[in-house]
């Protein structure tokens, strides 16, 4: 009776170890960049005016060692204020673009379009271009954002936060390319 009961015994181990299931659905790809790939986001800083001359237009073209590539995102953020903070300090409120105002006499917006190679930032609106004020058109500062197509997919962070976008980029104030825009730079 032993040897029949270890002989089934022996039989089921057999027929257990060489049975196949169905296979299972494939697996998904890996998040880009786990394989020690970097993924470099950039941050740009330009200063500039709204004139007639350039159209209130103020114009970045990229530098030719940075590359853009299709899927990747452009955000732009305007210095909207300067808070003041209870030691006496100041902190830089940045908003997303567009931003709308509404003035007396009209509708004023901040707004953007980019390509591959540059990026326009410019005034539109139901109001006089003309007419505007200084501190509407005069030493506006701007940050242009560029995630990579990677990072702004897989990501979860909140684009109108600027500071998490930095943060979650790893890229620290003194990074960042600051460019003072000409007039006639347009």
């Amino acid at each position: 009776m032993k040897t029949i009961t270890g002989a089934i015994l022996l039989l089921a181990i057999i027929i257990l170890t060489s049975c196949q299931g169905v296979p299972g659905p494939p697996g998904y790809d890996g998040v880009d960049g786990i394989d020690g790939e970097t993924l470099i986001g950039s941050i740009f800083e330009i200063q500039g005016d709204f004139t007639s001359q350039n159209d209130y237009i103020l114009y970045f073209e990229f530098p030719n060692d940075f590359e853009i590539y299709d899927g990747d995102v452009v955000l732009v953020y305007i210095l909207w204020e300067q808070a003041s903070t209870n030691d006496g300090g100041t902190l830089d409120v940045w908003r997303l673009l567009p931003q709308t105002v509404v003035l007396e006499e009209g509708v004023l917006q901040y707004n953007f379009d980019y390509t591959l190679a540059d990026v326009q930032i410019f005034l539109e609106g139901s109001i006089d271009l003309s007419t505007l004020l200084p501190a509407e058109a005069d030493n506006q500062i701007f940050r242009i954002a560029v995630l990579p197509a990677a990072f702004a997919k897989n990501e979860f962070f909140d684009i109108n936060n600027l500071g998490s976008i930095m943060k979650s980029l790893e890229i620290d104030l003194n990074s960042i390319e600051r460019i003072d825009l000409a007039v006639d730079n347009y």
